[in-house]
């Protein structure tokens, strides 16, 4: 709580009264939790027991994805900035990516419409070669063509308000390009030391960074999960289910681990690519007229199944074991 400097000690008494108020709120969640404890204890779920090991992937894990969800938080300001005075850069940078190294440097270096006009192709052929692009001279014509169209007539002073805005969004999109490029490293090298990376590698559709983030939101505690639908049901990848008299309905579970769900999602997604069974499943869920998302939700869920068989086992992700239940159904229909 900020307060206002007016006598010193005005200040040390409110200051006073501030941690007396704190200290009661301490005292209160204090008392709470330990009713909780010993009135549901039961009912709530031990802390796990995850291995120094699985800590150390997921702080990587959460800090390279969350870099990578402020990068993209980052891109959408730069964006709605350049909409407000210099729509042409999104135009002309379209087959770069806003995103990308060259893109970030050639609109560091020239801001404004009218400096990006005066970018010759030669420099802008530089940028696109530091980046190793293919057909960089004809990509270098397009986008100084683009840059050179009429821009929106917008006030000099405003302008250069809106290109000192938007070469800090951009300054920091390099920084975090580099910063997540570094902690990526980080990542595949904790997750490659855990003993059970080889088990998640095995499975369709993931790779080091998925696998390490699946790894770090599981934990690797062999007791948590006693049954695979207590896994699902963590990962909230499996529905809820509400009956009421002759209403029956299915519900996708919205209180959920995103960080979980999100890399789940990417890995069903990869999966229908990578795996037959996999992608017969997801499109027998599509011919049963499950939308997009339901569908890899589903496939998700079965693939969380198959993992917890293949932890609680020791054994390596087998294409035919995990779909031979399915295949048999296929072939007796």
């Amino acid at each position: 709580m900020a307060l206002e400097a007016v006598d010193p000690a005005l200040d040390r008494v409110a200051l006073a009264v501030v941690g007396l108020v704190e200290l009661r709120r301490t005292a209160a969640a204090g008392h709470a939790l330990a009713d909780m404890v010993r009135i549901d204890g039961p009912q709530l779920r031990p802390v796990a027991g995850d291995s120094d090991q699985a800590q150390a992937v997921k702080v990587v894990a959460r800090a390279h994805q969350t870099l990578i969800w402020e990068r993209t938080r980052t891109f959408q300001r730069l964006r709605n900035t350049l909409r407000e005075y210099f729509p042409g850069a999104l135009t002309a940078y379209a087959g770069l990516e806003l995103t990308s190294a060259d893109a970030l440097e050639l609109l560091v270096k020239a801001p404004t419409p009218d400096e990006a006009a005066k970018l010759t192709k030669q420099q802008i052929t530089a940028a696109l070669a530091r980046q190793r692009r293919r057909n960089r001279d004809q990509k270098a014509a397009s986008i100084q063509a683009a840059l050179r169209e009429p821009q929106l007539g917008v006030a000099a002073t405003v302008t250069a308000a809106y290109a000192a805005a938007a070469t800090a969004h951009a300054r920091l999109l390099i920084a975090l390009n580099e910063q997540i490029d570094v902690l990526e490293e980080q990542v595949s090298a904790h997750f490659l030391a855990h003993p059970d990376a080889e088990i998640y590698l095995s499975m369709p559709g993931i790779g080091e960074v998925t696998g390490a983030r699946v790894l770090a939101e599981f934990g690797d505690d062999s007791t948590r999960y006693t049954t695979a639908k207590a896994r699902k049901n963590y990962a909230g990848t499996s529905p809820i289910t509400r009956a009421s008299g002759r209403t029956h309905a299915v519900h996708a579970r919205h209180a959920r681990n995103d960080r979980l769900a999100d890399a789940l999602h990417r890995q069903a997604f990869s999966a229908i690519n990578t795996s037959p069974g996999a992608r017969r499943y997801y499109d027998k869920q599509r011919a049963r007229d499950a939308g997009y998302n339901p569908a890899l939700r589903q496939l998700g869920n079965r693939l969380v199944g198959i993992l917890h068989g293949c932890l609680k086992t020791r054994t390596l992700y087998d294409e035919t074991t995990a779909w031979s239940h399915h295949a048999a159904l296929a072939a007796a229909a």
